[in-house]
């Protein structure tokens, strides 16, 4: 069976990886993992505060559409 253009390019990130990940050692991997930076606030508060704010925006634009006559 024949390879889509998509596939290709996944094999190809993946062959390309896996020989950047030859010769190292499970320290020096680790090492290159940890440098993603962390959001300091967890994605739960962001979700409360989005539904905060959102919501009650919402909730303001329909008071003012039906009793803002």
């Amino acid at each position: 069976m024949a390879q889509t253009p998509q596939q290709r390019r996944a094999n190809a990130k993946f062959a390309k990886d896996n020989e950047a990940r030859m010769g190292k050692s499970e320290d020096q991997l680790k090492k290159r993992t940890k440098d993603a930076p962390k959001s300091p606030i967890s994605p739960i508060w962001l979700a409360v505060l989005a539904f905060i704010v959102f919501g009650g925006l919402f909730v303001e634009v329909l008071s003012r559409f039906f009793l803002g006559r």
